[in-house]
């Protein structure tokens, strides 16, 4: 029975006559005011159901629901090889500008946009519906990507960046919706496991496609060859994707909380302006450091303000936050994802340097971080489908991405090994995808279904500011250490000063040092900057592990009404 006609069936019934009630017309007029009062009720009753709930679709057939989410992995397919495709030209492109400072906010730029954008993709898809936000994020995605491509500017290429990430961080999202949409919480980490190894795929190859392409046709034909596919993905998502939406009377933007937004980006503007800036551009004492850290702080604070007082529905609702599972499981998300997009951006500089691997090469060794992303995904689905337990098998992946970390801080020196690299990266692959999968049924399962749409946002929302903050640390750590690295080697060298720039610019100008400069000694100030990096790595690690023993063990029912 549909929960609007059991709410109408729980109205008082009219009362029973006896020896009091009035005859006749008395008794005609006490029923019409009875009724009446009924109608009213029902109508009460029916505007606070429409008000406060968002409409449960029909669990579709198998043919349908694959239907669906293929459209939609289509989707995310290329959202995931554009991270990566990112991830392996960053260093091609920055050389490009001659820039390498532009390296952090080529990922930085695409991830705030996602932080801003994502949390919002909830709210906004629950107001105009989710196949209406899959047409504005493949719109904005395609757009961004070309811009990327034609880019002879650096602020175009940033730009760029911010749009399509604006686009392709809520694909992501709205995929995930739809599948909480559709699919029972007991079956939603398989069908959440088959997606993550599409995006898995998507990663796995973006780093080989990426340098392919950077080395024969160069850097700009990575992006010209996305935009006809995306283009396709989001008119298939309009014709496949069918979910109701949820309808009130009141004013559809009045609800969304456009303030959350806005200083939830100011925030990681003005935070990453800062650490991007100090030791690298400025010193840490200029006051351009010493001004955006701070007020990055304060924007924080106005944010939890507005979120909790301020916003009726807002994007991250902090109450929610106050759960001992919603609190663990983010965190765990949001360190967990730092450490990740450590590993992705730095893996492959480490592989061009130490192993003077070309583009193609070097993204090629990503392959086994997204193939284990992908196996922990899908594994832990199932296993929870079996076990309908999460708890124990959180803790062990936990473990593992540990190991993983630590051996990758032991292992990547100057001499690269064979086969250790991957299997590292394999098992922090695993560990990562099984975290997603894990954190995202451990939230929804610890709240109301009415609140799935947006704690599945306030997920993502943890899962970019984390990848942003992590990226933009491990930059931060990188380009210092360097920097001092490369000082102490060769300050005393002539025009010192104008090679170490062009070295901490380009992975490339190791192959063209003056004469003098040690190309071993370069290489080694390399490995010292990114062994940094893979401390910062592990104590991400370490951090994610200790938030996800907080995790509580919550029913995972097996039909959407949740029975």
């Amino acid at each position: 029975m549909a929960p609007q006609k059991r709410r109408l069936q729980e109205v008082a019934p009219l009362p029973i006559a006896d020896e009091r009630t009035p005859l006749l017309a008395d008794g005609e007029a006490a029923q019409d005011q009875d009724a009446e009062a009924l109608e009213a009720r029902a109508a009460q009753e029916r505007r606070e159901y429409e008000t406060n709930s968002v409409p449960i679709a029909d669990e579709p057939s198998t043919k349908k629901l694959v239907l669906t989410m293929s459209s939609l992995w289509f989707s995310t397919f290329f959202a995931a090889l554009d991270a990566t495709i990112v991830a392996t030209l960053s260093g091609p492109i920055s050389a490009s500008f001659n820039s390498f400072t532009l390296f952090s906010w080529l990922a930085s730029s695409y991830l705030i946009a996602n932080a801003a954008f994502q949390p919002l993709s909830g709210k906004l898809t629950d107001i105009y519906g989710r196949r209406a936000g899959l047409v504005f994020a493949s719109t904005f995605f395609a757009a961004g990507t070309l811009m990327c491509g034609l880019a002879t500017e650096q602020w175009v290429i940033i730009l760029g960046r911010l749009i399509a990430g604006a686009g392709g961080g809520c694909l992501n999202t709205i995929s995930t919706f739809v599948g909480s949409d559709l699919v029972p919480l007991r079956k939603r980490g398989v069908w959440q496991g088959i997606g993550n190894i599409v995006f898995g795929t998507g990663m796995g190859l973006g780093g080989v496609f990426g340098g392919f392409v950077n080395d024969t046709l160069g850097w700009r034909w990575a992006f010209y060859i996305q935009v006809p596919f995306i283009v396709v993905a989001g008119i298939a998502t309009f014709f496949t994707v069918h979910v109701p939406m949820k309808h009130t009377e009141e004013s559809k933007l009045a609800r969304v909380d456009f303030l959350g937004a806005a200083s939830l980006s100011i925030t990681l503007v003005l935070l990453l302006l800062g650490l991007n800036s100090g030791g690298n551009i400025v010193p840490w004492t200029h006051p351009l450091v010493l001004t955006t850290i701070p007020l990055s702080v304060v924007s924080l604070l106005v944010f939890i303000f507005i979120e909790d007082r301020i916003a009726t529905e807002p994007i991250i609702p902090v109450r929610l936050l106050l759960n001992q599972t919603v609190a663990a499981a983010c965190l765990t998300n949001w360190f967990e994802t730092m450490a990740v997009f450590g590993l992705l951006y730095y893996v492959p500089v480490y592989f061009q340097t130490a192993g003077g691997l070309s583009s193609t090469a070097a993204g090629a060794r990503l392959i086994p971080q997204s193939a284990g992303a992908a196996i922990g995904s899908l594994s832990s689905g199932l296993l929870m489908r079996a076990t309908g337990k999460y708890r124990l098998l959180n803790l062990l992946m936990q473990c593992m991405s540990l190991a993983a970390a630590a051996a990758i801080l032991g292992t990547f020196n100057a001499h690269v090994a064979a086969a250790p690299p991957f299997i590292y990266l394999l098992m922090h692959g695993t560990a990562y995808g099984s975290m997603l999968t894990i954190t995202l049924i451990s939230l929804i399962a610890a709240v109301d279904h009415k609140h799935q749409a947006v704690i599945t946002s306030a997920s993502y929302a943890f899962r970019s500011t984390g990848s942003t903050i992590g990226i933009t640390l491990s930059s931060t750590v990188f380009q210092n250490l360097l920097k001092s690295g490369l000082w102490e080697r060769f300050g005393s060298l002539p025009n010192a000063a104008a090679e170490i720039g062009r070295i901490r610019d380009s992975v490339n100008e190791a192959k063209h040092l003056p004469s003098g400069w040690s190309h071993d000694g370069v290489v080694d100030s390399y490995v010292d900057a990114l062994r940094g990096v893979w401390a910062l790595v592990l104590g991400f690690a370490t951090l994610a592990a200790v938030c996800s023993f907080f995790i509580r063990q919550h029913t995972l029912h097996k039909s959407l009404e949740r029975k």
